[in-house]
């Protein structure tokens, strides 16, 4: 495992917060997407919401984005823990444990965005985001 990554989400005011936070902690943005801009089927209203955004201050790390317009925001949900992982057999084996009376939200699968990818919430509430990047 590489690192844990807070995920915070918003409801429209990702991109200002990335703004924010890049001045506050003098970051650099190292990755931004809007909804609109993926190959991904996305409404209307969700085209100009941000997909993903990833922050970097040194070692600080932070990843960012909007709800999705079926996931609405609520206090309490904008936060989820991201877990960069190392190979997909370490991913397979933590999605397997971490799905285990918990809930789904998005199976493990390839990604567009070149990664393998998984959301799950835990038996506990916490909600996690796997990633491993493709080499």
């Amino acid at each position: 495992m590489k690192q844990i990554v807070p995920y915070l989400l918003f409801d429209g005011q990702a991109e200002e917060a990335l703004q924010f936070y890049k001045d506050t902690f003098h970051g650099e943005i190292l990755a931004f997407q809007k909804f609109g801009e993926a190959d991904y089927p996305t409404p209307k209203e969700a085209k100009n919401r941000v997909m993903h955004a990833r922050l970097r201050s040194g070692d600080f790390i932070i990843y960012m984005s909007d709800t999705f317009p079926d996931q609405p925001y609520k206090q309490g949900n904008a936060i989820s823990l991201a877990i960069e992982l190392e190979n997909d057999e370490e991913m397979k084996e933590i999605y397997n444990k971490l799905k285990n009376n918990g809930q789904v939200f998005m199976e493990m699968q390839k990604t567009f965005w070149g990664a393998t990818y998984a959301k799950v919430q835990d038996k506990f509430g916490i909600v996690w985001d796997l990633n491993c990047q493709s080499s």
